[in-house]
């Protein structure tokens, strides 16, 4: 007779995804992610009430009470354990907006909060609110290191804080048990040669896996070097932020008309607006190669953040009609997605992780000619949420350029709305105004 042994503790590990991003960790801007949220003034809204609301809902996200904890040498990769210490007055804070009150201050102190280190001694996330704006709205700036989520994760997050939110996973019910002791050393052992016997065992899945990336990165059909522009540049430590939005139905319309996504059109107008900018500046650059990330799921919970990214670099037409481009991406962009989502990360997270300690990967990224720009679309509400019952007017994502890239875009849908946000080095691309003039004209009357 058989007897089974009961499973032993569960040991919640990083990702090869989430390796990469910790291993890409190297340059002056810290890999961080948010959004801003922009919250109407109603009567009885108060910071106080919308803070207590964010506390008490922050329990729902297990993730925003762990550190992520290096394991022993031979017991595995990083592991993620409840902070005994957690504070959430480290974590939840209040500021003043300064003059002018505007968008463009709130953007600004977005940006240095972004590019503010957290500290890996607690979980890693922020969230402010700003008070103060001009018209009587409230800001609320969340900022998380991107070890600790991806953007579908952080839309689950976005989730679990609202109110009420349409068309995303609910929130888990807060952990019955904090904190939850971190596993001792000899679980993480055991459970490190149980992974290491999994990965023999399914050998030919591994294998597989490894050429699905090769095949999201482009295999040997993508040039080996893109042309050299003042675009490509080592980034310091500061970053800005402009706003670009659109109507989401016009957008959506174009990229179906001619058999793309808004996630096409996007690429479209950004290899458009890179190429206007590098004209400016009197270079030539007919074909942008752009960096899009793939992810292996398309909803995910509260409870199951990390990172299930890979990147997918394509190069598009820049030159002409957006409307004759948009038909050109939208079938180099088919193509390339007939590979696994996601994949890639299990090809590029070692090499990373053996480059960054020596501070090769560092040079590298620096000194890259793979790709020119990044570009990120994510699928969020159709409807409006509410925070502590006020309607949250805006939800304007926000990311880090990292290595050389000194501009790279971000963009997000949110009730009817396109929000694309222009991340750029302002001491490397003091005329963004260029590149934010020529998106908006791209997207003709959608833009407003």
């Amino acid at each position: 007779m058989t007897v089974s042994t009961p499973a032993g503790p569960h040991v919640d590990r990083a990702s090869p995804a989430d390796l990469m991003q910790l291993a890409t960790d190297v340059g002056q801007a810290p890999m961080n992610i948010g959004a801003v949220l922009i919250v109407d003034p109603i009567p009885g809204f108060t910071v106080a009430e919308a803070g207590r609301l964010v506390a008490e809902r922050i329990e729902a996200v297990p993730r925003l009470r762990q550190r992520l904890r290096r394991a022993p040498p031979g017991c595995g990769p990083p592991y993620w354990a409840d902070d005994a210490r957690y504070d959430l007055r480290q974590h939840v804070r209040c500021r003043d907006c300064p003059e002018p009150r505007d968008q463009r201050a709130l953007l600004d102190m977005a940006a240095a909060l972004l590019t503010e280190p957290l500290p890996w001694s607690r979980p890693l996330w922020t969230a402010t609110f700003v008070t103060g704006l001009a018209n009587g709205s409230t800001g609320l700036v969340l900022v998380m290191n991107h070890v600790l989520a991806d953007g579908v994760g952080g839309l689950a997050v976005l989730a679990a804080l609202a109110d009420e939110i349409s068309g995303l996973a609910p929130a888990v019910r807060p952990a019955a048990r904090f904190p939850v002791p971190a596993p001792r050393v000899r679980t993480l052992a055991a459970d490190a040669w149980s992974r290491r016997a999994r990965q023999v065992t399914h050998l030919a899945s591994s294998l597989r896996s490894i050429r699905q990336g090769a095949a999201e990165l482009g295999g040997a059909a993508r040039p080996r070097h893109v042309p050299r522009t003042s675009l490509n540049r080592p980034t310091g430590p500061r970053r800005r932020f402009d706003l670009v939005t659109a109507d989401l139905a016009a957008i959506r319309d174009l990229g179906h008309a001619r058999g793309g996504t808004v996630s096409d059109v996007v690429a479209t107008a950004v290899a458009g607006a890179v190429h206007t900018l590098i004209a400016s500046r009197g270079e030539q650059l007919d074909l942008v190669t752009v960096s899009m990330p793939t992810s292996a799921r398309q909803v995910t919970s509260a409870a199951q953040l990390g990172n299930q990214v890979g990147v997918m670099p394509v190069t598009l037409p820049a030159a002409g009609e957006l409307t004759t481009r948009v038909r050109q991406v939208a079938a180099i962009t088919r193509e390339r997605k007939h590979a696994a989502r996601g994949t890639s990360a299990v090809l590029l997270g070692p090499m990373f992780r053996l480059l960054a300690p020596t501070g090769l990967l560092r040079w590298l990224t620096d000194r890259q000619r793979l790709v020119h720009t990044f570009a990120t679309y994510l699928h969020g509400p159709a409807e409006p949420i509410s925070l502590a019952g006020a309607r949250v007017q805006a939800v304007i994502p926000l990311t880090s350029t990292a290595g050389n890239v000194t501009v790279s875009f971000v963009a997000l849908s949110y009730a009817g709305t396109l929000y694309i946000t222009v991340v750029s080095d302002p001491d490397r691309v003091p005329d963004v105004a260029v590149l934010t003039g020529a998106l908006r004209r791209d997207l003709g009357d959608t833009a407003r």
